[in-house]
């Protein structure tokens, strides 16, 4: 599965204005330019992986949300990847994964 770096983006931003702050002021706290941060939200550009540690703790969000939308702090946060799962395949594989899911729960 490819990273979809505009939701990326979309997730930072959100989170960013959750916490109340400018693109400026979280600029300037990762030592990143305002233009690259914009750049950043947008999906135009990638940041690299010790940015996105930073990006995590300054806004304290998992890394796990903002690269996939799931919170590994939330109980239920594979809900909504399985029910997405689950839409997206054909009765016959929906059935497969009902019986393979079934079967491990039952260990």
């Amino acid at each position: 599965m490819a990273l979809d770096y505009s939701v990326i983006g979309f997730r930072i931003k959100q989170a960013r204005l959750a916490k109340n702050m400018t693109q400026e002021e979280l600029a300037d706290r990762l030592e990143i330019s305002v233009a690259f941060l914009s750049r950043v939200e947008r999906g135009n550009s990638h940041i690299n992986l010790k940015r996105l540690n930073q990006l995590c703790n300054l806004l304290d969000v998992s890394e796990g949300y903002l690269l996939n939308g799931a919170s590994s702090n939330s109980q239920n946060y594979l809900d909504k990847e399985f029910a997405d799962l689950i839409k997206s395949v054909s009765p016959e594989k929906q059935k497969l994964i009902y019986t393979i899911a079934k079967t491990i729960a039952e260990l």
